[in-house]
């Protein structure tokens, strides 16, 4: 049988496993399938182009929303530097209550909203009380990755807020119900070579920063202080990792964000969380 693993460049493991020659340990056929923007993942489970894929918090949550039938697969280790929300060096900003009524630069829809929403919410503000706003000119904005990197090493730009101190902003990966249910081992067996990739990258930091450079932009000593920021470990679901993401749901349905409340748990499966351990 053929399992379809859906990968963007937004996420370090689906991006190495595409590169790297690990899929063989899955024992079944494997199929990529490229796509441009985390934020439509749920979509693609559901429409059947994919099988699983990974995103930051956010876009599970979305895909629940608005009525898709996913299940969580596994999560990684908390990611505490991966990005940050920042301000002009001499920005009048001081606080994250300063930013009501301010416009902030986002991935709309990705981690990044979970993580400025929570933010607003513990300053006693909500989501809609910002613009959110994709490009152009911002009062704040998170970056990440090597982006953040490349930042913070110009200068001329202050953190507001650190990921860490607000989200754990985990990796998180996630399948179409029917998949899940009746291929668990499948299941399993892809998060297995995902961590496979996962610790390659962490022993190979300067191939995998090179490679980042050359086909996503960016200089190569941001990549690997990016990348090193990493903790290139997978876990399976646990009851925490579902209370953070309800804590995300809660906010982001109170702020607007999401169309309704949303049940996390209805997406997690304890057997399945068993079965993946062990591949693990």
């Amino acid at each position: 049988m053929t399992i379809t693993i859906g990968v963007h460049v937004s996420n370090p493991s689906l991006y190495h496993l595409a590169r790297l020659p690990f899929t063989a340990s899955i024992g079944e056929e494997v199929r990529f399938h490229h796509f441009k923007d985390g934020t439509t993942t749920a979509g693609l489970l559901a429409d059947g182009t994919i099988d699983i894929s990974g995103t930051g918090s956010t876009p599970p949550l979305s895909g629940q929303a608005a009525g898709h039938d996913i299940v969580y697969a596994a999560v990684s280790a908390p990611r505490p530097d991966h990005g940050a929300l920042l301000v002009a060096a001499d920005s009048p900003i001081r606080s994250v209550a300063d930013l009501r009524g301010r416009t902030v630069r986002l991935a709309i829809g990705s981690w990044h909203t979970h993580l400025v929403a929570k933010a607003l919410h513990q300053a006693g503000l909500s989501y809609a009380d910002i613009t959110a706003v994709r490009e152009g000119e911002a009062d704040a904005w998170v970056a990440q990755e090597a982006g953040l990197a490349a930042a913070l090493r110009r200068g001329g730009v202050r953190k507001l807020i650190e990921t860490g101190d607000v989200i754990t902003d985990r990796s998180v990966f996630f399948a179409r119900r029917d998949f899940a249910e009746n291929r668990p081992e499948a299941l399993a067996a892809v998060v297995g070579a995902l961590q496979q990739a996962d610790t390659w990258v962490a022993g190979h930091l300067d191939e995998a920063a090179k490679h980042a450079a050359a086909e996503l932009g960016g200089e190569e000593q941001d990549w690997r202080t990016a990348l090193a920021g990493l903790p290139w470990k997978l876990q399976p679901v646990t009851d925490e990792v579902i209370a953070e993401q309800q804590e995300a749901a809660d906010i982001l349905a109170a702020g607007g964000f999401l169309a309704r409340p949303i049940t996390v748990a209805d997406a997690y499966l304890p057997a399945l969380a068993a079965t993946v351990a062990k591949a693990l």
